[in-house]
């Protein structure tokens, strides 16, 4: 079915796609998108967010979001349990279960953050080749993502760290560290992986 279609009245050229199935869905683009891309990129890119519609992406990464939460706060409950003596039967007893709480702590959120990344990327795999098979051709989307990588970094977006894993490309333009830390796969390796395909 058809997705209801937004605007958002942002210069920096970006799109996203929600819903949590196909017939609750929407597509939304920038402005700043619409602006710069032509036709043929503008198809790519919409036929990426409809990857991710078709594919249940949202559904998916809602599921990663919330066990990752989970984890995060129970490893929260055990860090304060380690710290208020949580879990000791009496003073005597052999202090490494307080470490290894400690270790639960640090690694738990750790892990669980990583594996919600690599699902959000791989996903992003899957809806690049979606959009360049209903686009006509992967080099329309390939362009897109070049002009989306060049655009993206110098023009600001006012978005929250939490939604970045919805856009095509991360709005933040940030350091280093935070491109270690993003939800998507780098720009050149989704251009690559698309010109593979022609």
């Amino acid at each position: 079915p058809m997705p209801k279609v937004y605007m958002i009245n942002e210069s920096q050229p970006n799109a996203f796609a929600t819903g949590r199935n196909p017939k609750h869905a929407a597509v939304a683009v920038t402005r700043g998108l619409v602006e710069l891309m032509d036709d043929n990129e503008l198809a790519g890119v919409i036929g990426h967010e409809l990857g991710h519609v078709s594919h249940r992406d949202i559904l998916i990464q809602t599921v990663a979001a919330t066990l990752a939460g989970a984890i995060a706060y129970l490893a929260n409950m055990a860090k304060w349990a380690a710290i208020f003596g949580g879990g000791r039967r009496d003073e005597d007893d052999n202090h490494g279960g307080i470490f290894g709480l400690l270790a639960i702590t640090i690694f738990a959120p750790l892990a669980a953050m990583l594996i919600q990344m690599a699902i959000s990327r791989s996903r992003e795999y899957k809806a690049d080749n979606f959009g360049a098979k209903v686009s006509g051709h992967p080099r329309y989307l390939a362009s897109a993502l070049r002009k989306l990588e060049t655009y993206s970094t110098r023009i600001p977006m006012d978005a929250v760290p939490a939604t970045e894993n919805m856009f095509i490309v991360s709005p933040l333009a940030g350091s280093k560290m935070a491109s270690l830390f993003s939800t998507h796969p780098s720009t050149a390796e989704r251009i690559k992986k698309l010109e593979e395909m022609y």
